[in-house]
């Protein structure tokens, strides 16, 4: 009698970045392409579209106004984003990832994405911030090193030697 066991899951979290797209790459490149029809996880692609309040960090009586415009620019986004990972993964011969889009900061949306596909791994892009600019808006690979429930990878993009 033959078993079949289910493959692990592997969460990458995708933005709007060239990092993150260089990230998603480099996934399907190592784990994924290489196996052809056979990869050794199960492809989740995750997109954190952020709230439009958060987005825009104002309150008050303008507010109301702007929150529309700015959250209809979000799914514009979000839709390309996920367009673009779907591309990438079709190009790599990846026909069975999972593509979704969480409203909600990054963090807790990926680290929410494990919990969900009882994940074994969750890969990341690194977008490079600085020592200040990271330390103002909190690193979303940093976190989740510290908070997800499985390995984390962080793929960073070779820096250009000139």
């Amino acid at each position: 009698m033959a078993t079949t066991t289910e493959k692990q899951a592997m969460v990458v979290g995708i933005d709007d970045s060239e990092h993150s797209t260089y990230a998603l790459q480099w996934i399907l490149d190592h784990f994924f392409a290489p196996f052809a029809s056979n990869p050794p996880f199960k492809l989740v692609i995750v997109h954190a579209k952020p709230t439009a309040s958060s987005a825009v960090g104002l309150a008050g009586p303008g507010a109301a106004d702007v929150l529309p415009h700015v959250d209809a620019d979000l799914r514009k986004i979000a839709a390309r984003v996920v367009e673009k990972a779907k591309e990438l993964c079709l190009s790599k011969s990846v026909h069975d990832a999972i593509v979704e889009v969480v409203e909600g900061d990054a963090r807790n949306v990926l680290c929410d994405a494990v919990e969900k596909h009882h994940a074994s791994v969750l890969a990341v892009g690194s977008h490079g911030y600085g020592a200040i600019k990271r330390a103002v808006l909190g690193s979303v690979s940093d976190y989740c090193s510290h908070h997800a429930h499985c390995s984390v990878m962080i793929v960073k993009k070779p820096k250009i030697k000139h």
